[in-house]
């Protein structure tokens, strides 16, 4: 039977001794770069190849770098391989690519493109990685040993250009992530150089913004590459490039932003296609090929390229956000840092690096001027040194016998007694010693550069501007201004047309398109409804529906189906889900929400007010108290500038009066000024506009100030068929 002990164990214990050495080994020796700009896998594959020669050498195929990089590196050779591919100049990914590939790699910007097997393809180290490398040998960088304590290889390498800040470089950790993009290599070694002359200096004016390998343009925002440039967070926006070919009509898009691939971007075309948001494409194909990236748009006549493409930014990823997060290692530490700060690790490891470099410089000098030292001890007595080698018995006291007879060191000993009998004359000995006084000053100054950290800089700069003269190019990504770049909304893929409003006195509203009216205008309508009112719009505007419980209710036109005069239309108590009771009374459509609501109310007040009080920033669907509620609303209607209304009363009493008499309020649910005055408890009961009526004398009825009783309605007036009241 199996043991069923079980051993209890705080939660928190379990996790620092299990998870928490997991997760730092995760960071510190997997997922986040270093100052040098490299992981751990990147560094042992790249010095594998320079140990293999390839720095000078002829391409090998990949095969063999994979097998020797795994001395190094333990992980399955898919995983190193992987590695390589995305170093490599072939597959497109870095600014600055460290390995001259040959044969298929894939391309960072596709999703479907897989590189070929390693036993195919073949690889070098580019010309730029002896700037990695340089001056390994002499003791520039600490080495450590391998995974097994067969070998050893370097913690860092002693890179003479801020490669991280070069070359684009993503990692996820435990807990943690790191996304740094790449910068032009001439902008960051002007902005390092600049750096270490002045600590205060502005890195915008010299380190213009990201440079990405895929080209594109670079939606430039200040403030938000300040942010970047100073935290080490925050994002920028990218777009595609395109040209169009006015004979094929045919946009092609040859530059596409790093975060995306032409997979991802070919589908969302296709589906914006499919749901009818665009219908200026009528094709959309990859023709990509030798010659780049080509992603082909066969566009409809008389399609606005620009137009379409400025769509296509907005709601595909042709235009797409990078994500900065600048988390490195630092001493083992994982650091999310400015550029600035970068620039400043940076600087100072290279210190260190010249500072053990010269270190090692000087002691190979200081034991070569040793030996001459001894050498030049010689060259006052040769004949004796041959005698006392001649006359010494056992080979074994040759050393002691020459310290004893010129009274030097075992090493200077050692030396003379290893030199060969040819060279035991005094050309050779003295074109020897001719070099003692030569090592002498170089030593001196390479002591004087060992204590001077203001003259190390200057070895530095000296570096940074010929790497930037040897490897510099041109920026790959373009810079644009925000404020060149138009907004796109949703509503751009909104097809306007100009349409018909009817709404019913059953609460139905039908769209109805004009081309569609005009073809079919018979109306279909259920028993005993009737239309109550119509309105001439386009697709594009705001729809308000008045209801007869103070609400009104938004919607964008466009949002509502269209329908044939032949159907029903929609039912606005299940579209809008009106209240029991409720009912739409009035509708007013508006693009830019000008022009006045006026409301007339049974006990003779008339309000006024200003349509952009219904207007919203949050885009709220439904608003209380659209009007005033303590008197029964007899008439609503809306006005874009002022007009004459024709009011009656139950007194059969009429009053014709200007609105502009009428001050407007933007409260909606504003009481209104009285207009026509009660008598022996009279009503108001309507309202008419002026075009609505036909007066024998209209100035009877008219009046300059209100509020007024008004007159009564002569008999002429009252035969008028053009006014039947319903009193």
């Amino acid at each position: 039977m199996p043991s069923n002990n079980l051993i209890e164990q705080k939660i928190v214990d379990t996790l620092e001794k299990n998870y928490m050495p997991y997760a730092m080994s995760v960071i510190v020796s997997r997922a986040i770069p270093e100052i040098d700009g490299l992981k751990p896998s990147h560094r042992k594959l790249l010095y594998t190849m320079y140990k293999m020669g390839l720095l000078t050498g002829e391409k090998t195929k990949s095969a063999n770098v994979v097998g020797q990089t795994m001395k190094l590196n333990p992980h399955g050779d898919m995983a190193i391989y992987e590695t390589l591919v995305r170093l490599t100049r072939g597959n497109n990914a870095l600014l600055l690519p460290y390995v001259d590939s040959k044969g298929n790699f894939g391309k960072h910007y596709s999703r479907d493109m897989k590189f070929a097997a390693p036993r195919y393809t073949e690889v070098k180290l580019e010309k730029i990685c002896e700037e990695l490398f340089r001056d390994i040998d002499k003791d520039t960088v600490e080495f450590v040993d391998n995974y097994d304590g067969t070998m050893k290889e370097p913690r860092l390498l002693p890179t003479t250009y801020p490669s991280i800040l070069v070359n684009a470089n993503q990692g996820i950790a435990v807990g943690m992530a790191s996304n740094i993009c790449s910068f032009n290599l001439i902008e960051v070694c002007n902005a390092a150089i600049e750096l270490i002359k002045d600590e205060n200096m502005d890195l915008l004016k010299v380190l213009k913004a990201p440079d990405l390998p895929s080209g594109g343009q670079l939606i430039y925002n200040e403030g938000e590459m300040r942010e970047i440039y100073e935290k080490g967070r925050g994002s920028f926006k990218l777009r595609a490039k395109y040209r169009y070919d006015k004979a094929n009509n045919c946009i092609e898009i040859y530059e596409i932003p790093y975060t995306t691939t032409v997979e991802a971007i070919i589908d969302s075309i296709i589906d914006l296609v499919k749901s009818n948001k665009i219908r200026d494409i009528s094709d959309v194909r990859d023709e990509t090929d030798l010659n780049g990236l080509k992603i082909a748009l066969d566009v409809k006549k008389n399609t606005d390229p620009d137009t379409l493409m400025n769509k296509l930014y907005r709601f595909t990823p042709l235009q797409d956000s990078f994500s900065c997060n600048f988390n490195i290692l630092i001493n083992g530490h994982p650091m999310v840092m400015g550029i600035k700060q970068i620039l400043r690790e940076w600087i100072s490891f290279r210190v260190e690096c010249i500072k053990r470099q010269t270190l090692f410089d000087i002691d190979k000098k200081s034991q070569k001027l040793h030996i001459l030292l001894g050498l030049e001890k010689i060259l006052l007595d040769i004949d004796k040194a041959i005698k006392i080698i001649r006359n010494t018995e056992q080979e074994a006291l040759v050393v002691p016998n020459l310290m004893e007879g010129f009274e030097i060191d075992q090493v200077q000993a050692e030396f003379v007694a290893e030199i060969k009998l040819r060279n035991l004359n005094k050309e050779y000995i003295i074109k020897r010693v001719s070099e003692i006084d030569s090592l002498k000053k170089e030593i001196a100054e390479l002591n004087d550069l060992y204590g001077s950290e203001k003259k190390i800089k200057k070895v530095i700069i000296k570096q940074l501007e010929e790497v930037s003269k040897k490897y510099g190019k041109p920026r790959c990504t373009e810079i644009i201004g925000e404020e060149h770049v138009e907004e796109i909304t949703q509503e751009h893929l909104i097809e306007d047309y100009n349409l018909k409003l009817f709404l019913t006195q059953q609460n139905y509203l039908k769209k109805i398109p004009l081309t569609s009216l005009r073809t079919s205008p018979e109306h279909k309508l259920k028993e005993d409804d009737f239309i109550v009112q119509e309105l001439e719009t386009h697709n594009k505007a705001d729809l308000l529906l008045f209801s007869n419980k103070q609400t009104v209710y938004k919607m964008r036109i466009y949002e509502i189906e269209d329908c044939k005069a032949s159907s029903l239309g929609e039912f606005l108590s299940n579209v809008l889900n009106l209240e029991e009771g409720e009912e739409i009374i009035h509708m007013v459509a508006t693009d830019d929400y000008k022009g006045q609501m006026i409301f007339a109310f049974e006990n003779g007040k008339v309000a006024k007010i200003e349509l952009e009080s219904y207007a919203t920033k949050t885009n709220r669907k439904k608003l209380s108290n659209a009007y005033n509620g303590l008197s029964k609303l007899i008439y609503i209607g809306h006005i874009m500038e002022d007009e004459e209304l024709v009011a009656f009363s139950s007194l059969n009493k009429v009053l014709i009066f200007n609105t502009s008499g009428i001050n407007s309020k933007s409260t909606r649910d504003s009481q209104g000024v009285q207009v026509l005055k009660s008598k022996k408890g009279s009503i108001m009961t309507c309202i008419k506009k002026i075009s609505e009526v036909s007066f024998t004398d209209p100035d009877y009825y008219r009046t300059k100030n209100i509020p007024a009783i008004g007159c009564y309605l002569k008999d002429e007036d009252v035969d008028d068929n053009q006014i039947k009241l319903d009193l």
